[in-house]
């Protein structure tokens, strides 16, 4: 294990454990689609639960549901990082929107 991931701590010390899995599995249910990939006007099954603003170790904000957005592993793997790293969204709607919320046209 990294000086990295001893710092970091466990999965379950930093709030995933059981209580967070069957959270996460109950949102999936209820939100089966990657919000990233419906900008962009395809239909994708998301996998990932993501905190749109990190949460940072705050409980409060890990727990807050208007803070998820269910995403499909590469959108949450390529481009949320990205984002996270002050980057823009890649691609766009079916109107020829950006699809990043953020952009100056949307």
């Amino acid at each position: 294990m990294s000086d990295y991931d001893q710092r970091r701590g466990s999965s379950a010390q930093r709030g995933y454990g059981y209580k967070w899995q069957k959270a996460r599995a109950e949102y999936l249910r209820a939100n089966p689609l990657c919000v990233f990939c419906q900008r962009r006007g395809r239909v994708t099954a998301a996998t990932v639960v993501d905190h749109i603003k990190p949460h940072k170790g705050d409980l409060k904000l890990f727990w807050r549901r208007s803070n998820w957005q269910s995403l499909c592993k590469p959108c949450h793997d390529i481009d949320k990082q990205r984002l996270e790293k002050g980057g823009a969204l890649p691609g766009c709607d079916a109107d020829g929107m950006p699809a990043d919320p953020h952009h100056h046209w949307a």
